[in-house]
């Protein structure tokens, strides 16, 4: 028999993504960033609408017993800094934790940072949609439920008066995507990671969800809805398989046993 020795070679892993290049995906992130602020732009002048379906929205919370919104903002209200606390969170960490997290994915697990674009862009995309179909008033903006808009007697604020806020559509308010995109950071590092403390991500989306309420920016239903599209998109869009890869991405290929005989068994 004539043998004579090749090398092993082994498959990579199926879910081994090449990292995206980096011009292309700025763009796209930064697009998100653009739709997100700027795509419910379109669907302004909605007023008497987004009034009259906030009622209905208060009023069906009540019929399903859910948790009253003042309970919440009550316990932020013991003291200013803790609800100054609230304000600056809900102003200030939306974006840099998204951000931060696509930063992270993109360049310690690529095949997860795709998948975890898709989902974003997928529930952007149909979050801009529903304002269209049912605008929305915030709590904070509703009479008689005894909610106070906390940013703007405590500060800091992002929103001006309604009629003259040209950067935001402020009759937006489901689904919150706030508490949507909190919520996909939590599940993409605890897809992304083995740690076994991965489970405390999950408290970003908890601590998003009180002070989204709390600062009657949100309904409970708001949340419920951007968890609801969120679901959705995770099961359309298919997440990788976790590997022990290297920083980069590229899963490790099992080390060498031996020579391995060229037509032996033949």
């Amino acid at each position: 028999m004539n043998a004579r020795t090749e090398p092993a070679t082994a498959e990579p892993d199926a879910t081994a993504t090449a990292r995206p290049p980096l011009p292309r995906e700025f763009l796209l992130v930064a697009g998100l960033f653009l739709v997100y602020k700027l795509g419910r732009q379109l669907a302004v002048g909605h007023t008497t609408d987004a009034f009259r379906n906030a009622h209905r929205v208060w009023h069906l919370e009540r019929a399903l017993r859910l948790p009253d919104e003042t309970s919440v903002q009550s316990a932020l209200l013991h003291g200013d800094l803790l609800v100054r606390l609230a304000n600056t969170y809900y102003a200030t960490v939306h974006f840099p934790a998204t951000l931060a997290f696509l930063v992270w994915l993109y360049v310690r697990r690529p095949a997860h940072y795709v998948w975890a674009r898709r989902v974003l862009a997928a529930v952007t995309a149909a979050a801009l949609v529903l304002p269209f179909t049912f605008p929305l008033a915030p709590p904070r903006m509703l009479t008689g439920t005894g909610l106070l808009d906390t940013a703007r007697i405590y500060g800091p604020s992002v929103y001006g008066p309604p009629a003259g806020d040209h950067l935001s559509n402020q009759f937006a308010a489901m689904p919150s995507l706030h508490f949507g995109w909190a919520l996909m950071v939590a599940v993409g590092l605890m897809a992304a990671t083995r740690s076994r403390l991965r489970p405390l991500w999950l408290l970003h989306p908890l601590v998003t969800l009180l002070v989204i309420v709390g600062t009657a920016n949100h309904y409970w239903l708001d949340a419920l809805a951007a968890a609801v599209m969120l679901g959705a998109a995770l099961a359309v869009v298919r997440a990788p398989r976790h590997t022990s890869g290297t920083a980069g991405g590229t899963a490790r290929l099992p080390a060498q046993r031996g020579p391995v005989l060229a037509g032996a068994g033949r």
